[in-house]
C-alpha cells in the first residue's frame, strides 16, 4: 500500500473516531449559550424526600446532612433519608445525630449505589403514598441553599425528572480539581443547558438529580452499573421520559486532590463509560435507524471520548499528513476551544480556571498513561468503593 493511501486511511479513522464528538460538541456549545429554560408557573407537589447513598461517609456524611436541612423552607414537607450501605463505620450514627432518617442496608451479594438507590425508593413510596419526588445527592455534597425550593418548582410544574448543575466544592485544592473545574462547567452546566435547550432530556450527572414518583412507577431504578446515572437515563428515555435542566441552583462535591483517589475515581467513571459505550451503543444505533429520533442525541453523547482524550485524539489526526482529516481536525479543535470558552461563560469560569487551562498538556498526558487500566476497568463490574479524597496536592 503505498504511503499516501496508508496516511488517508489512517486519517479517515482517527477521524472517524471523533466525528459524533465533535457533533454532539457543536450542538451542545450552541444550545448552551442561548438563554436557560424556566419552569411554567403553577402546580403543586405534596411532599419531597432527598435520598443521600453512602458507603462508608462518616467524615461528611453529618454536614451533608445539615447543608439538606438547612436549604429546607420553614415548615416544608420534606422527609431526609440516608442509606447506610454496607458501612464499616459511624456513617449510620453521624447521619441520625445530624437529623436524617437513617436505613441500614446489609448485603454483600448486591452492593452498589444502584443497589442503594432501588432499596431507598421501594421502601418510601411503599410508606409514604404522598411522596412526589425524590431528590439524590451524594454524601460527600453541599448544596446550594435555593436547591429545594428550585426543584421543587420544577416537579410542581410536571417535570418527570431534573438534573442541577454540579460542581467542584474544592477546586483550589490542587491543579487537578481546578481542571476538574472547569471540565465539569462543560460536562455538568454547558451540555446538559444545551441539551434542555434543544428541547431534549438534559441528562443525569449522578449528583443532584430528581426523579418523580410518576416515573419511578414506570421505569423502577433498576441501574446496576458504576455509572447508573448515565444507565438509568437510557432507561428513562426510552420510555419517553424527559430529564429537564434546573439552571438556577447547584450542588457541590468534594473533588480528589491526588494519589491513589485521582486515579481511583477517573478508572472507574471513564471504565464504566467505555463499559456502557460497548454495551449500548450498538443497539441504540440499531433502535434510531429503526425510527427513534430520541434515542440520536444519547448516543451521541455515548460516543464522545473524555475532552481531554478527545483533544489528543483529535492532535493525533492533525499530525497524519492527510489534509482533508487535517482540515477536519483544526476544525475539530476549535469546536472545542469554543465550547470550553462557552462553558466558563456561562458557568462562572475564574481567571484561575482560565489560569489551569495552561497545564492542560500536562493533564492530557496523564490521561494518556491511564488508559490501559481505563480499558481494564471498562471489562469488569465495579464496586462501589469510596473515593479517597484527602490526598496530597500534586
Amino acid at each position: 500500500m503505498s504511503s499516501p493511501m496508508f496516511s488517508a486511511l489512517l486519517g479517515l479513522g482517527a477521524s472517524a473516531l471523533t466525528f459524533p464528538g465533535s457533533v454532539e460538541l457543536a450542538l451542545l456549545t450552541a444550545g448552551g449559550v442561548l438563554p436557560a429554560r424556566k419552569p411554567a408557573a403553577g402546580g403543586t407537589l405534596r411532599r419531597l424526600a432527598v435520598v443521600i447513598p453512602a458507603h462508608d461517609e462518616e467524615e461528611g456524611i453529618g454536614e451533608c446532612v445539615r447543608s439538606v436541612l438547612r436549604a429546607a423552607a420553614p415548615g416544608a414537607e420534606l422527609e431526609v433519608v440516608v442509606i447506610a450501605d454496607n458501612c464499616g463505620d459511624a456513617t449510620a450514627k453521624r447521619a441520625f445525630d445530624a437529623g436524617a432518617r437513617v436505613f441500614e442496608r446489609k448485603d454483600l451479594d448486591r452492593r452498589g449505589k444502584g443497589y442503594a438507590l432501588e432499596f431507598a425508593f421501594d421502601a418510601l413510596m411503599a410508606a409514604h403514598p404522598d411522596l412526589d419526588a425524590f431528590l439524590i445527592v451524594d454524601a460527600d455534597t453541599e448544596v446550594a441553599p435555593n436547591f429545594l425550593t428550585e426543584c421543587e418548582r420544577w416537579f410542581a410544574q410536571g417535570s418527570d425528572a431534573v438534573q442541577c448543575r454540579y460542581l467542584v466544592k474544592n477546586p483550589e485544592a490542587s491543579d487537578r480539581t481546578r481542571l476538574m473545574n472547569v471540565a465539569l462547567l462543560a460536562f455538568n452546566v454547558l451540555r446538559p443547558r444545551g441539551r434542555a435547550r434543544l428541547g431534549l432530556s438534559a441528562g443525569i450527572l449522578g449528583n443532584g438529580f430528581g426523579l418523580s414518583r410518576r416515573s419511578l412507577e414506570t421505569v423502577p431504578y433498576s441501574a446496576r452499573s458504576v455509572v447508573e446515572d448515565l444507565e438509568h437515563h437510557l432507561h428513562l428515555v426510552r420510555a419517553g421520559f424527559k430529564v429537564d435542566f434546573v439552571d438556577g441552583t447547584h450542588v457541590k462535591g468534594d473533588m480528589p486532590v491526588g494519589g491513589a483517589g485521582v486515579d481511583t475515581q477517573r478508572e472507574r467513571w471513564e471504565g464504566g463509560r467505555l463499559r456502557m459505550l460497548r454495551e449500548h451503543a450498538l443497539p441504540l444505533a440499531r433502535e434510531v435507524a429503526g425510527g427513534d429520533p430520541r434515542l440520536i442525541e444519547p448516543l451521541l453523547d455515548l460516543l464522545l471520548l473524555p475532552l481531554a482524550t478527545h483533544v489528543g485524539a483529535l492532535g493525533m489526526t492533525l499530525a497524519i499528513p492527510y489534509t482533508p482529516t487535517r482540515i477536519y481536525a483544526a476544525l475539530g479543535l476549535g469546536v472545542v476551544v469554543a465550547h470550553v470558552a462557552a462553558a466558563l461563560a456561562v458557568g462562572g469560569g475564574t481567571r484561575e480556571d482560565i489560569k489551569a487551562l495552561a497545564r492542560a498538556p500536562r493533564y492530557i498526558a496523564w490521561k494518556a498513561s491511564k488508559l490501559p487500566r481505563i480499558f481494564q476497568a471498562a471489562r469488569v463490574e465495579q464496586e462501589w468503593v469510596r473515593t479517597e479524597r484527602s490526598q496530597t496536592s500534586e
